[in-house]
């Protein structure tokens, strides 16, 4: 394995490498969140999926299958309930990440429990609310990565740099990130670690169904939508006559996702929408977690050394 790295996202998270493994719903679950803590990174829960009991549950069998740290995603849009700062207290869990809503909603709760929060932005306004709201670090996200977006979606290397400009608080990049290569530019433009979603859906590790892992090794750098360019919530996913089609459409609603578990694990790419980045145009092979995770440490060393013998 790589040597660790030290920095703020580490000594935070209590990882060996800052690398955390994005959180989707229904499929950041044990499986997947245990193979990326084992392996050095940091696994999280998804809360996305609005199904709370059976994340109880797979946040036991992580207890089963990893002694490392892991942390659990708050997606304020899909869980309104209150009591999941409770319930997320109450599994023991030390790392939060807030995403899609107003991070001074939970954040204090949080904090005051002792937990480490870092807070999913989409750009400059969001990153200083969460910064006042006390927040440990960010997420920046840029408007590349695949899943939920903001309809004004912002390039990573736009919207990295600037945020750091802005703000002292350590950052994790997420967008466009599947290698050592792409992790280096991220720490270039201000991060401290990075996030990957496409990249670990078409892990080995992954619970989804082989034709989604096949449609992100077929896909190119073009083969992605977004739905909802101009209403709420804007959608990255990969091109199927699908999601051709509701490109078109001036609004498209959570009614998209309700045959979605016939596509992440039925493997009828045309019941829902495949949610994923650009990125599926720079990945052509599955492969396991720690392959991937050992891989980007080494690439990141080597892009950095190569940059540093070049100047």
């Amino acid at each position: 394995m790589p040597k660790p790295l030290q920095n703020r996202v580490t000594d935070l998270l209590g990882v060996a490498y800052p690398i955390v493994q994005a959180p989707m719903g229904w499929i950041a679950r044990a499986q997947l969140a245990s193979a990326v803590s084992n392996a050095g990174g940091l696994g999280i829960i998804e809360t996305s999926s609005g199904e709370l009991d059976a994340i109880r549950g797979e946040i036991r069998k992580m207890r089963e299958l990893t002694d490392k740290p892991f942390g659990v995603n708050i997606a304020q849009l899909f869980v309104r309930d209150p009591t999941i700062v409770d319930f997320v207290v109450e599994q023991g869990v030390r790392f939060v990440t807030t995403s899609a809503g107003d991070p001074r909603k939970y954040t204090a709760t949080l904090k005051a429990a002792g937990l480490t929060v870092f807070h999913v932005v989409p750009n400059l306004r969001g990153a200083l609310t969460a910064v006042e709201a006390g927040v440990d670090g960010l997420v920046v996200e840029g408007g590349e990565g695949g899943g939920f977006k903001s309809p004004r979606d912002v390039a990573t290397m736009v919207l990295l740099p600037l945020i750091r400009s802005k703000v002292d608080v350590p950052i994790i990049a997420a967008g466009g990130i599947c290698d050592g290569a792409t992790m280096a530019a991220a720490f270039a433009l201000g991060a401290e670690g990075v996030q990957m979603g496409s990249r670990m859906v078409s892990a080995a590790e992954s619970p989804v169904h082989a034709n989604w892992k096949q449609a992100i090794l077929d896909a190119g750098e073009t083969d992605t939508v977004f739905l909802n360019r101009f209403s709420k919530p804007g959608l990255r996913a990969i091109k199927t006559e699908k999601s051709l089609q509701l490109e078109k459409q001036a609004h498209v609603g959570f009614e998209v996702f309700e045959r979605v578990l016939d596509l992440y694990f039925g493997g009828d790419m045309e019941a829902s929408i495949a949610l994923g980045g650009q990125v599926v145009g720079r990945i052509d092979v599955v492969k396991p977690v720690a392959q991937i995770l050992e891989e980007t440490m080494d690439g990141f060393r080597e892009t950095v050394a190569r940059l540093s013998n070049s100047v």
